[in-house]
């Protein structure tokens, strides 16, 4: 009888431990913060700060073509600024002082191939509703950092509704190599805030063995339903792009009204680029990027507004 509870025990503990390290990561949980600051502390203009908190789950699938269907929800945070933002050049702008504060949801595709199709939906506000003006200056208060002059001038109030879709295809699927792959993507946002089409291309390259995208961090793919123990990526990424923007909530005003006091014509035609390092600790993902927008704004009159970057962010963690 003895042995008989001791085999019953013995079965437990294996039960236990199959169950509490066998299951996979079907949750992440995270933020993205995005600021100018993260690049150099004199470049402080334009797009000057973003925030935005994700929860991400592994949602069921049926289609043997896909390895896995991802469901996210996230809210976030814009904030842009003209480049100078002491009391001295209030009257001196070169870009529309806005914010834009929204809630999204979304879908994500990843097939056996490696391709991807990501989507989302978001709805929000630009001008006084997204509370920039109340953010920034209780921050650089807070902080002790200069004060900022110029909210008067911003964007006035008008409604997000945004449709947004990126797709990646993997470029040389029968040349594999285990550190090097190239992939093309696209996207389109089509929105009352934003509406533009980019299309360039993404190459990883690993200082470990990479991951297949589905696996990857690279679109968000970290969750899983299978345990993946001691799994480690950690790679250096570019992505050079081409932006065609047909409209601008944030610096051409609200396309219901033409109330806002200070409004710029787009520079439709932008070279975009993003590079930085991305790296996965079993439970724990964290990635620095570094991105460069193009000149965003067509006006005769400035000759100051010109391309600029800013550094991103992100912390996530898994769960099951």
């Amino acid at each position: 009888m003895a042995k008989r509870s001791k085999n019953v025990i013995f079965a437990f503990l294996i039960l236990t431990t199959t169950l509490t390290f066998g299951q996979g990561k079907t949750t992440e949980i995270g933020f993205i913060t995005d600021n100018d600051l993260y690049t150099s502390s004199k470049n402080d203009m334009y797009y000057t700060n973003g925030l935005e908190i994700f929860y991400r789950f592994l949602s069921k699938n049926n289609n043997q073509k896909i390895n896995k269907e991802i469901t996210e929800f996230r809210i976030g945070q814009y904030l842009y600024n003209p480049r100078f933002i002491n009391k001295e050049a209030v009257d001196i702008n070169d870009r529309p002082f806005a914010g834009y504060l929204f809630a999204e949801v979304g879908k994500s595709f990843f097939y056996q191939s490696e391709s991807v199709l990501k989507t989302d939906f978001q709805i929000g506000f630009v001008g006084p509703n997204s509370l920039g003006e109340d953010l920034q200056k209780g921050f650089h208060n807070m902080i002790g950092y200069k004060k900022v002059y110029g909210w008067d001038n911003q964007i006035h109030n008008a409604l997000g509704l945004q449709a947004h879709v990126v797709y990646s295809k993997k470029m040389f699927p029968s040349k594999h190599n285990d550190f090097i792959d190239l992939h093309f993507q696209s996207e389109a946002n089509l929105g009352t805030i934003f509406t533009g089409v980019s299309t360039g291309f993404m190459a990883r390259f690993g200082f470990k063995k990479l991951l297949p995208i589905y696996d990857s961090n690279m679109y968000d793919a970290s969750v899983n339903a299978n345990a993946q123990p001691d799994i480690r990526e950690f790679y250096f990424y570019a992505a050079p792009s081409v932006n065609y923007q047909f409209y601008d909530a944030t610096i051409e005003g609200s396309m219901f009204n033409d109330t806002s006091p200070i409004t710029f014509d787009l520079e439709p035609l932008r070279f975009n680029a993003e590079a930085g390092l991305k790296y996965r600790h079993n439970n724990f993902n964290i990635s620095y990027s570094f991105i460069y927008r193009g000149r965003e704004l067509n006006d005769p009159g400035i000759d100051t507004n010109s391309g600029y970057f800013y550094g991103s962010i992100r912390l996530g963690f898994l769960l099951r």
